[in-house]
């Protein structure tokens, strides 16, 4: 209940880019387990390409990429079984590239101490770590830039 009356203490705004981003996050979680990689992601490229308009969606206003972070961490919250850090990371690029945004989607992978190989994914912008930052993120070796893949 607390939640709820938090969620209705937002300005209108806030609860509409917390609600189309949680849908998003919701989609591409399913593509991500539905598709293949590249076709979830020539997925998202047609349909930003598109610019299609989300319901009540005020294209005049412009948001900035730490309220576009912040929606995603608190979504990830309520979404039913989290949301993976690809899931995340996708859900942050599409959004970012929605208001003009140019970001960057990499993937990392590094041993783990009994050897087995871990991945990551995060989103860099304007240099930095947008999301997906992680206190041993230097142990991660970047994979080959997926930089001509823009969503």
């Amino acid at each position: 209940m607390k939640q709820l009356r938090n969620f209705l203490k937002l300005s209108g705004s806030d609860r509409y880019l917390l609600a189309i981003t949680f849908l998003l996050l919701g989609a591409i979680r399913l593509g991500l387990f539905f598709l293949a990689f590249r076709n979830l992601l020539k997925l998202l490229q047609k349909i930003n390409k598109q610019n299609i308009r989300f319901p009540f969606e005020n294209h005049g206003s412009q948001i900035s990429v730490g309220k576009i972070v912040w929606a995603v961490n608190v979504t990830t919250r309520y979404m039913p079984g989290g949301a993976k850090c690809l899931a995340r990371a996708l859900t942050t690029q599409f959004l970012m590239n929605r208001y003009h945004y140019s970001s960057e989607l990499r993937i990392g992978v590094a041993k783990e101490q009994g050897g087995q190989l871990e991945a990551h994914a995060w989103i860099e912008y304007e240099g930095r770590v947008a999301i997906g930052n992680l206190a041993d993120l230097s142990r991660f070796i970047p994979l080959p830039s997926l930089e001509g893949v823009k969503l």
